[in-house]
């Protein structure tokens, strides 16, 4: 009988796996991420072209300023899905305030951070004073923010000198200070978005990794009753994020509509997963195990540089989602699988 038990023991785990394990876990998704680069490159030169390089990074400027604000919704240990609507929902708000009302930049821009903020703070008092759970309450609100989008416009689509329902034509128009967010480009060279996207990486890493309030998010999200029996302001953070959230979600809608210059109703229904899928990797990369900016940036650009290789090289349009999904399971291998093997 003990031969059995012995028998169904693991085998101890050798030094040099512990160490190869460890190294899989930190360096394994940038060890990735340098590999496509060089594959992709030496299949098809044009990727490694400067201008080819920035449009991947503009690509996934929108995305990942999403997925640093589901960061710090995680980070707080909650979920926000409804940044895609939010996404839209200032899309929709910026271009029906230049084009419809005509009231210029300065408005466009209030009006669809306001209304991202606002989404932040009914999604922050679903879950905070009502004590609905985050996937139901961000799922709700999503849901809300989605057809509340739609009904300035009547379902359609916003363009500039688009046919308004009493039949006259719409007065307005994408001033060129306002299409500069989403077009314009540093040194002829780098795009905006890029610019604006990097700078709120920057802050969000600060926040997060580098103050007292980052301390706070992240005890909150480990465990949040012996976060309140320590006397952090529990529901201040959490609605802090979820504010947050809704507000990087709403900027991102307003890049979006900058670089379209037009209000596309189906623009921003696939940002939620892409989000998420970025801010998931993250966790992976440099075996943080945590939500974190660096790791999201990351994970966004990965997903970018899989998506633009494969295209340039003619995949089917219809692997992308395959492709992402299994970026997604390779990032929690490396994060979980590997990491058990270290204990």
């Amino acid at each position: 009988m003990s031969d059995l038990v012995e028998s169904a023991r693991p085998a101890p785990t050798t030094p040099r796996a512990l160490a190869l394990g460890q190294l899989a876990t930190r360096y394994g998704l940038l060890l990735i991420l340098g590999l496509l680069l060089i594959l992709f490159g030496a299949l098809e030169p044009a990727f490694l072209r400067p201008g080819n390089l920035f449009s991947i990074l503009l690509s996934v400027s929108v995305v990942a300023l999403l997925a640093l604000g589901v960061t710090v919704t995680m980070a707080a240990g909650g979920l926000d899905l409804s940044i895609g609507a939010v996404a839209a929902m200032s899309l929709m708000i910026s271009s029906y305030v230049l084009v419809v009302l005509d009231w210029g930049t300065t408005a466009a821009l209030l009006l669809a951070l306001g209304g991202g903020a606002l989404v932040g703070l009914l999604n922050g008092w679903l879950i905070v004073r009502m004590r609905i759970p985050d996937i139901l309450a961000t799922l709700g609100s999503m849901f809300l923010v989605l057809g509340l989008q739609l009904i300035p416009s009547a379902g359609n689509s916003i363009a500039v000198g688009m046919t308004l329902a009493n039949g006259d034509e719409a007065p307005g128009s994408f001033p060129p200070a306002f299409l500069a967010l989403g077009r314009a480009r540093w040194f002829d060279l780098i795009p905006v978005p890029v610019v604006v996207t990097a700078a709120v990486a920057l802050v969000i890493w600060l926040l997060l990794e580098r103050t007292r309030h980052g301390r706070l998010f992240y005890a909150i999200g480990g465990n949040e009753q012996a976060a309140r029996l320590a006397g952090a302001a529990v529901g201040r953070y959490r609605l802090l994020a979820y504010v947050l959230s809704a507000v990087l979600a709403a900027l991102g809608g307003i890049l979006l509509a900058a670089r379209l210059g037009r209000g596309d109703v189906s623009s921003g229904n696939s940002l939620v997963l892409d989000a998420l899928g970025a801010a998931l990797i993250g966790f992976a990369v440099l075996g943080a195990r945590k939500p974190n900016a660096f790791g999201t940036l990351i994970g966004a650009l990965l997903i970018a540089v899989l998506l633009n290789g494969l295209t340039m090289l003619n995949a089917p349009y219809y692997t992308q989602d395959f492709v992402k999904g299994l970026v997604l399971v390779l990032a929690l291998v490396f994060t979980f699988g590997f990491a058990r093997e270290r204990r």
